[in-house]
């Protein structure tokens, strides 16, 4: 026999004339059953159950033709018939509800969110809308807690404030159960939660709690106790991890004049936080591995000598793996978090605020291609369709199936996109960050809509903001109009000049002369439109160091071998046009595997070290080697001056590369770089541009600038004294670098 089972809907679209239609049968006639009448709720429907037959039907408007799309068909398995006797259903999802949802607010949350009243220094989401996701203290006391979820039925937050009182708890307590409000929020549908809890405060632990209430195939949808997407750092305890409600206002900066650096100026330094002092003398036991043991570092002076202008911080998002040698950080699963084994918000605050007062700029990796899969709170939080819940491999809204470390984020959805560039809004408002390095984000890997989304809403926020991606290959349409594309990391200067140290191949490239210019001069006929779409390196925590590399090459595995080098690697990466960029450990000439963050640092006062300083430091005092524009030759800033393209007397033919650098006409700022990659000497012509007295002021061997900085002088005795614009037969020693620069005339 037949049963009989009420269908509510909210008729949230306007239908004149609600209707229900089923699924078409083979013959594809669509049968429709008229609302019988209407409720507070919306339109009702008594609908006739066939034995065994799954339900299947969707809404529309039977005066206007008018019907819901495809997707949001509904389904009542034939199991659910017996103990069933009435569904609730919402016109923005296909999700069946077996009681009641949460009635929806007439005032939309944005407006909800503009009568309330924030501390200072707080970031208040505004992606697509200000929502003030997360938990928001205000400033008469209290604490605003918004959550985005569009199928849920109710929403509870609960934590220290009420005991963690909500349903399904032992000995529950109804009247202190905090149940959220429903509010219109993104693209105008009812999906942003809210509520006010006056006995909320710093410092406290909170989760909130779904109620589904709807089916989900065969089975129900089980209520869920979540972790806050937007919280900004997690309780101490690791199997509960708890939300913390944070309050940033407290702090006092002291930042207020510092400037992020033009693009230009960058020399980046990329860092791990727990591997950069982990078990280093110099740093006291407690902060060792912290935030903490990098600000020491600063203070000390140790960036301030080294020359850097910006630090790099791999992922600080929290990661459920344990610190250790290869725990790099690329796993994380909340993007607001930040990781707690390094130490609390305030002192990441602390940290960017010293490093401003030291003029030093900081962006942090942002992990955004993938997440964990041991500790994935956003996995199945919000589903498309109830379906999923059977389907492991699919993860609900904010995943697209899989990359090479985990599941894919779904870049390509608006809400994937809000909260991903929430989250880099956070961080430039509560923590004073200058800009971002964004992991894997190669069209394998992410939306490129999103990519280039990110950019625009970045740079409107913050128009000084630095973004960098790995994107490789690297492909030219993240350059965007050139000066304000992303810097890619240059996968072929990376890999050039691998090959170049290794003397033969590197992965795919060979060290073939044909390819020296184009690496040197910004990449330019590979991806780049502008110097500043270029960050050039030769170690990164993904790659061997220069000395690990070449180890594996016989007959330069010896310490002479690596040391030099070491110091043409990180010469070359300091002359070439674009950006520079080391990796920790770097400045020592390490040998190093990739992917270990643990090394011993040697301190300064090491001869590698006070090279590399040096070397830095010219790179971030003179124009000549942070030449930048379009294009400085055609701007007559650059001169070829040997190249394999040029005669032989100009390094026709060899791994010898030189130019002229003029960023202005006085002759004072003008410069000569030269390379060999040879492992012979080579002897060529240098056309100088014009005569004068030119001190070397860099070799692979030494570095000496010009006073006040160092003691250079014409009257050394490695000076060129020309009184013509050319040096003939001058000899290049293999593995080479020299900085001449003009310092007076005859």
């Amino acid at each position: 026999m037949a049963k009989e089972i009420t269908i509510h809907f909210d008729n949230y679209v306007g239908f004149q004339q609600p209707a229900l239609f089923f699924l078409p049968g083979e013959d594809g006639a669509a049968e429709s059953v008229p609302a019988t009448e209407t409720d507070e709720y919306g339109a009702i429907f008594k609908v006739s159950l066939a034995k065994d037959i799954p339900l299947t039907f969707k809404f529309g408007d039977a005066e206007a033709d008018r019907y819901e799309d495809d997707s949001l068909y509904r389904t009542v398995s034939p199991v659910h018939f017996k103990n069933v006797k009435a569904i609730w259903c919402r016109s923005w999802n296909p999700f069946v509800y077996t009681a009641e949802p949460q009635s929806i607010q007439p005032q939309s949350a944005v407006d909800f969110v503009g009568e309330q009243s924030f501390v200072d220094g707080l970031y208040i989401s505004d992606t697509c809308g200000d929502f003030a996701l997360g938990a928001s203290p205000l400033k008469e006391g209290g604490v605003l807690f918004g959550f985005f979820h569009p199928h849920a039925a109710r929403v509870y937050v609960t934590g220290d404030f009420n005991d963690w009182q909500h349903p399904g708890v032992k000995k529950a307590d109804s009247k202190r159960f905090l149940e959220m409000q429903l509010y219109k929020g993104y693209f105008d549908v009812p999906n942003v939660w809210l509520l006010k809890a006056d006995d909320a405060n710093v410092g406290q632990e909170y989760k909130f709690y779904v109620v589904y209430d709807s089916l989900a195939g065969d089975s129900t949808l089980d209520s869920a106790l979540l972790s806050d997407a937007y919280t900004r750092v997690l309780g101490a305890d690791y199997e509960a991890n708890n939300s913390i409600i944070v309050d940033p206002s407290p702090y006092e900066w002291h930042d207020a004049d510092y400037q992020t650096p033009a693009i230009h100026e960058l020399i980046v330094y990329e860092l791990h936080v727990h591997g950069f002092t982990h078990d280093q003398a110099d740093i006291q036991a407690d902060h060792q591995g912290k935030y903490t043991g990098i600000i020491d570092r600063i203070e000390a002076g140790y960036f301030d000598k080294l020359g850097i202008t910006c630090l790099y911080l791999m992922p600080i998002a929290d990661s459920p793996t344990p610190q250790g040698p290869h725990s790099l950080g690329y796993n994380s699963s909340l993007f607001m978090a930040v990781e707690r084994d390094y130490g609390s918000p305030d002192e990441l605050r602390r940290l960017v605020d010293t490093a401003h007062q030291h003029n030093l700029a900081v962006i942090v990796d942002q992990v955004f291609n993938h997440t964990a899969n041991s500790w994935n709170p956003l996995w199945k939080a919000i589903l498309d369709h109830p379906e999923e819940v059977e389907q492991g491999e699919e993860g609900g809204l904010y995943f697209s199936g899989q990359t090479p470390w985990g599941n894919r984020m779904s870049t390509e959805r608006a809400e994937t996109q809000n909260m991903l560039i929430d989250a880099c809004k956070l961080m430039l408002t509560e923590y004073h960050l200058d800009g971002f390095r964004f992991d894997a984000t190669h069209t394998y890997y992410m939306d490129h809509g999103f990519v280039q989304r990110l950019a625009d809403e970045l740079q409107a926020f913050k128009p000084e903001v630095i973004l960098i991606a790995e994107n490789l290959p690297n492909e030219s349409d993240l350059n965007r109009e050139g000066y304000n594309g992303f810097m890619q990391w240059s996968d072929y200067f990376h890999d050039a000049i691998k090959a170049y140290m290794a003397e033969g191949r590197f992965e795919g490239t060979d060290n073939t002369p044909e390819n020296l210019g184009d690496t040197f001069y910004f990449s330019k006929g590979r991806f780049a439109a502008h110097t500043n779409n270029v960050l050039n390196y030769c170690e990164s925590h993904d790659e061997h160091s220069v000395a690990h590399e070449i180890s594996y090459v016989p007959n330069l595995d010896t310490p002479q071998a690596k040391d030099r080098k070491s110091r043409l690697g990180l010469f070359a990466t300091m002359v070439a046009l674009g950006q520079p960029m080391i990796y920790m450990g770097q400045e020592y000439g390490l040998e190093r595997a990739r992917g270990n963050v643990y090394f011993d640092f040697p301190g300064s006062g090491e001869g590698f070290y006070d090279w590399a300083s040096l070397l830095i430091n010219l790179r971030r005092r003179y124009p000549a080697l942070k030449l930048h524009g379009f294009n400085p030759i055609e701007e007559g800033h650059f001169q070829w001056l040997l190249g394999p393209w040029l005669e032989e007397c100009f390094g026709g033919g060899k791994r010898v590369l030189g130019w002229l650098s003029t960023p202005t006409e006085e002759a004072f700022d003008h410069m000569v770089i030269l390379m060999n990659f040879e492992n012979h000497p080579v002897e060529v012509d240098i056309r100088f541009g014009m005569p004068g007295k030119w001190v070397r002021l860099a070799s692979i061997d030494a570095v000496n600038d010009i006073p006040p900085v160092g003691s250079n002088s014409p009257d050394e005795e490695d000076a060129i004294h020309l009184d013509s614009d050319t040096f003939a037969h001058f000899v290049l020693p293999d593995s080479s670098g020299f900085i001449y620069k003009w310092e007076q005339g005859l």
